[in-house]
């Protein structure tokens, strides 16, 4: 099957030599064809260029662009979207000026959701699921990772898996999946976490390993949460069963969850408010991606991660969702990137740059998506009519995506 995407105003993020990822000041780099055509057959672009250059294509379907954009997909590399049940009320607490950390303190947050996902069947939680997964899709996201993490028992953390699985087959979006056990500590275990440390580590990484659940470990290393040294010993159980980690890091402080995460080689430390020279100096040369979620400090109210210093001092940046019940309810990726032009000073630019193909690479694919090249997974979106680039994170709160392709198919 053959598509032929026609009239392009421009065609977005386009790619002679593919890159697995962009750092530093070549962010505020992205390369577009105007007057373009796309060429896809079955589940690939094939070719890509202006229309002057068009050649004779037998195409089995043409789609014409006129006056409208072609991006690739948002890639979504931090998300909880399987859960049980939403949290609004902790949203008032949170207006009353209750912080996170007391939330969680009196059995809200995580352990709410963890609470509300263990009463509900794996039935449920797929439904709820996919009806997200649609959603974003709508709004331009081709590729989305799911972690657990709302289980924190052994049995309800492989039924999050399991339902990721199945989301997995029968969802047209790209998934990977990530096991997050230690999340929280369950209000069972208060007073005695490291033997809840000890369960992760004995009984649920090789249960998850052994249904092969899971395509990364991850781990809340953060004030409250997890130590380094606990982190530490749960990702080297994790490297014994192929995981290769993915650290939740530096959300409530300086936790030194940014330098166990390069210590594991990390393919990504996610959320990153607290960064200091330390840590920048330790990210440098390094393999992991540094992840901002602009959504959880927007709703949080948080302090900003230094995300224009980051940049500067030459790494790569990618953003994502954090699409969960508590503290970032929305998967809308059009958002995230007008957070971070408006809160993080970012050129549109660097924001769609964090959003696809750095994010791509957090989630272990930027070799086939997160740009317009030949050989890649035909994932793109194709906007309503609009000016340019630079209007989609400017006019924000609505939806610029008129049509979706994802593996070639219009969905």
């Amino acid at each position: 099957m053959r598509t032929l995407i026609r009239n392009i105003k421009e065609l977005i993020q386009v790619e002679e030599t593919p890159r697995l990822k962009v750092c530093g000041k070549d962010m505020a780099e992205i390369t577009t064809i105007k007057n373009a055509y796309l060429l896809i057959e079955d589940d690939k672009i094939i070719d890509f260029g202006t229309m002057e250059d068009i050649k004779k294509f037998n195409a089995d379907k043409i789609v014409d662009a006129s006056n409208r954009l072609v991006f690739p997909s948002f890639c979504d590399s931090h998300t909880h979207l399987v859960y049980s049940g939403s949290r609004e009320i902790e949203y008032i607490d949170k207006i009353r000026g209750l912080s996170y950390e007391e939330i969680a303190e009196r059995g809200g947050g995580i352990l709410n959701s963890a609470k509300r996902l263990q009463e509900t069947t794996e039935d449920e939680l797929f439904e709820d699921a996919m009806k997200r997964l649609d959603e974003i899709i709508k709004m331009g996201t081709g590729a989305v990772e799911i972690k657990s993490g709302y289980g924190l028992n052994t049995e309800s953390e492989l039924k999050m898996l399991r339902v990721i699985k199945r989301l997995k087959e029968a969802s047209p979006l790209t998934i990977k999946s990530n096991f997050l056990g230690a999340h929280a500590v369950p209000m069972d275990y208060r007073g005695r976490q490291s033997e809840f440390v000890d369960l992760v580590i004995n009984d649920m990484i090789p249960q998850v390993a052994k249904e092969n659940l899971a395509d990364y470990i991850d781990v809340f290393c953060d004030k409250g949460f997890f130590t380094v040294e606990e982190t530490d010993r749960i990702l080297t159980a994790g490297a014994k069963y192929g995981m290769r980690p993915k650290i939740h890091a530096n959300e409530l402080d300086y936790s030194g969850g940014i330098q166990v995460a390069v210590k594991h080689n990390a393919l990504s430390c996610d959320h990153l408010e607290f960064v200091g020279d330390a840590e920048i100096e330790c990210l440098l040369g390094s393999e992991t991606m540094p992840t901002v979620l602009p959504g959880a400090a927007f709703f949080l109210n948080m302090r900003l991660s230094p995300v224009r210093k980051m940049m500067e001092a030459g790494l790569p940046v990618a953003m994502a969702s954090d699409f969960n019940p508590g503290s970032s309810p929305s998967g809308n990726m059009q958002t995230i990137i007008s957070f971070a032009c408006v809160n993080y000073r970012m050129t549109p630019q660097e924001a769609f740059n964090a959003t696809t193909i750095n994010s791509a690479y957090a989630m272990g694919i930027s070799k086939t998506h997160g740009s317009i090249a030949k050989g890649k997974i035909a994932n793109f979106y194709i906007t309503k009519e609009i000016p340019n680039l630079e209007y989609m994170p400017y006019y924000y709160g609505t939806n610029k995506v008129e049509r979706v392709f994802l593996n070639g198919v219009e969905y």
